[in-house]
């Protein structure tokens, strides 16, 4: 796994320049708002209405990586390819910290929430949790759904580990002419680098899932800051791109850390529909599985997969037919 130094990460650093109080394996946690949507939940139960998200089966490793070294002239990422020879040190990319008002960080709520799309729905079939979280945290660029009442649908897959099916999926995207969405892991983007440069081929997007998928409620200032600029850096230097969407692990997150999200240039993207298909040894009914993809599907949808998913790899297609039946586009743009 990806090991870096913690240095003075970019906020924290300027933080104390300005005498400020404070400016995916996968591990155990819960997601989840239940039926009191995404304000407010600190019951930490399950996205998918209690239900935990497993342990990865493959822990990672540590490995002799440079540590990371990320300075107050480092900020905002812009959105673009770079190519990979023209990349020799993160300043080269990343402008100095300018455009980003000082900020207090200990003035903001800390207090850990575990997302949740709801069992709640209005009249466009949106998941409620959804569209509160948006009407409580876009100020820092994060969103649960799209702001939109066109039917659009945007494809999202967390990759914690590989288990044989991403190729599928890609293949299947490929076919269909679909693009998504990879939210990759430190230990993903070092094991993986074969599918991860498809990805990237292919015209598909690839977020950060944070390098360590960490709780980010429960770090500092400037370990959140390493979750997030150190996967940053790494994706530049070994695939000539900036991220610029962040998936919280575990779907937790804070006031404090998704302001924190937004002033480091990402977009924390969460989501409007998600199931129970991450159990390998306990993967759901295929028909049953498409039949809810189906019956959820609403206006700026954000789903939630996970590749580690056998059933996922063999309704992907089945899907997408029957959303395009219905009048559905697909994107990949937040």
């Amino acid at each position: 796994m990806l090991k870096y130094h913690k240095t003075l990460s970019i906020l924290s650093a300027a933080a104390v320049a300005l005498s400020l109080c404070g400016c995916g394996s996968l591990e155990d946690g819960r997601y989840g708002a239940g039926e009191n949507g995404a304000s407010g939940a600190t019951s930490q139960s399950s996205a998918y209405n209690d239900i935990t998200l497993p342990p990865m089966t493959e822990p990672p490793e540590e490995t002799t990586t440079e540590p990371t070294e990320i300075t107050a002239e480092s900020s905002l990422p812009e959105s673009e390819e770079l190519p990979k020879e023209s990349v020799s040190d993160i300043s080269d990319v990343i402008e100095p910290l300018t455009t980003v008002a000082p900020r207090d960080y200990s003035a903001l709520d800390t207090e850990s929430h575990g997302y949740g799309q709801g069992v709640r729905f209005d009249n466009l079939n949106r998941p409620k949790g959804a569209v509160e979280f948006n009407n409580g945290y876009s100020k820092y660029g994060a969103e649960a759904i799209r702001e939109t009442e066109e039917k659009v649908i945007n494809l999202t897959f967390d990759q914690g580990y590989e288990n044989g099916f991403t190729s599928v999926i890609l293949d299947t995207l490929k076919e269909k002419g679909i693009k998504a969405t990879f939210f990759v892991v430190g230990d993903y983007a070092e094991r993986q680098p074969e599918l991860v440069q498809r990805m990237i081929d292919e015209g598909h997007t690839v977020g950060s899932h944070s390098v360590n998928h960490y709780s980010m409620p429960e770090l500092s200032i400037e370990e959140m800051t390493d979750e997030i600029m150190g996967l940053h850096k790494y994706m530049i230097e070994n695939f000539g791109i900036q991220m610029t969407l962040f998936r919280p692990p575990k779907g937790e997150y804070s006031e404090q850390s998704l302001a924190l999200t937004g002033d480091l240039g990402y977009k924390t993207v969460l989501w409007s529909f998600a199931y129970a298909d991450w159990d390998t040894d306990n993967q759901p009914d295929s028909e049953a599985a498409l039949s809810k993809l189906i019956e959820r599907a609403h206006p700026g949808a954000i789903y939630l997969l996970h590749s580690v998913s056998e059933t996922n790899a063999s309704i992907l297609g089945d899907f997408i037919d029957a959303m395009l039946e219905q009048g559905y586009t697909f994107g990949c743009e937040f």
